[in-house]
């Protein structure tokens, strides 16, 4: 939601925060933004690059992480949840007024096209993002990626490429969760033996079960929790995992010119997933040390300790096509350039598959 406000009619000017001063082209004073593909701040107009510095990750760099049930004890029960109000930012080029929703912390001024970032201080979420991931897909990449990745789905219709690639690719940092965590976990389960008997003039295989019990340690590392309700998770997990070992600390430099999305799942929620999906894991890693061939009656007690959270930015690109009357959505790594998707399926294609198909059934048959 974005409208033009008139201070002097809609509140007092102490409800009203200024965006962040942006970095601006020594060249001919235009706003620079973060282009992923000469990983600068460059002038959109004239092409010339900021002479701004930004954070880089070196040896020395220390990526933050908070001690979780520290965390989680701190949080009172009145802010367990998404709660912060719209957010009213004066653009610094125009001096328009626009009315964020909570779930956006940047964009670009519809006025006048100029970056309305919210100032990092203003963010008055229990928890900020410390660090980010670069975007280094440009536009362009996403968009050869996409167009392969269409002609890759045999099954689609055959104007799909070329009808879904007239929409809009947009860039936009997620926030997400990521969690450590050292767990030790104990398991007993039925191990099943195959062996074959002769019952008349048939061979039957059978299971011969012993009890079987054990112990392992697992150490989770960054496991992801995005904290996004707007994209679809399937897609998300399609995706990841994002390359957390390149992350940098916040600089306001790389989300020049990008929409920004504020976390809507909250610590204790994305905590709760996220031992959830430890608890799956840690099931997995018990199943494959049960000995024998096959097994029943799994059960796994788990302790974690050491465990430690942080909040990040990850970009990715988005595209969000129509094709006939149902929409259809496209997300590619912003970092990596993995790539998920839904599309539409040609009935004719599917028919004739499944025509060939019976064919080749029939004809085996006949022959048999």
């Amino acid at each position: 939601m974005t409208e033009r406000t008139n201070p002097a009619a809609g509140g007092s000017a102490d409800q009203i925060a200024s965006a962040r001063q942006k970095f601006h082209c020594p060249a001919c004073g235009a706003e620079a933004n973060w282009n992923p593909a000469k990983q600068a701040l460059i002038c959109p107009f004239c092409g010339t690059e900021s002479p701004a510095t930004l954070t880089t990750r070196g040896a020395d760099t220390q990526i933050v992480e908070h001690d979780l049930a520290a965390a989680l004890r701190a949080i009172p029960d009145s802010s367990r949840g998404w709660q912060a109000p719209k957010t009213s930012v004066r653009c610094q080029s125009c001096q328009a007024i626009s009315v964020f929703d909570a779930d956006v912390v940047g964009r670009r001024c519809d006025f006048c096209g100029s970056t309305a970032l919210v100032p990092y201080e203003e963010v008055k979420d229990p928890f900020r993002p410390e660090s980010l991931l670069p975007l280094k897909i440009s536009e362009s990449q996403a968009r050869d990626l996409i167009r392969r990745w269409y002609g890759r789905q045999w099954l689609a219709p055959n104007n799909l490429n070329a009808k879904a690639l007239t929409d809009t690719v947009k860039g936009i940092y997620l926030p997400y969760w990521t969690f450590d965590a050292k767990a030790d976990a104990r398991w007993s389960a039925d191990a099943g033996t195959y062996y074959r008997v002769r019952e008349g003039n048939r061979d039957v295989q059978k299971v011969r079960w012993t009890p079987a019990s054990g112990a392992l340690s697992h150490a989770f590392d960054d496991e992801l929790v995005c904290a996004s309700v707007g994209m679809d998770s399937g897609k998300l997990r399609r995706i990841e995992p994002f390359p957390t070992g390149s992350l940098v600390p916040f600089d306001p430099g790389y989300l020049a010119g990008w929409t920004v999305e504020r976390y809507q799942i909250d610590l204790v929620s994305a905590a709760e997933r996220g031992r959830q999906e430890m608890l799956d894991e840690l099931r997995r890693l018990c199943a494959q040390e049960v000995p024998g061939d096959t097994h029943r009656n799994l059960v796994v007690d788990a302790t974690f300790h050491d465990q430690t959270f942080k909040h990040i930015l990850a970009p990715v690109w988005l595209m969000t096509y129509v094709y006939g009357a149902k929409s259809y959505q496209v997300v590619v790594n912003g970092v990596t350039g993995t790539i998920a998707g839904s599309r539409p399926y040609s009935w004719i294609k599917v028919t004739l598959l499944v025509t060939a198909l019976l064919i080749v059934f029939l004809v085996y048959a006949y022959n048999s």
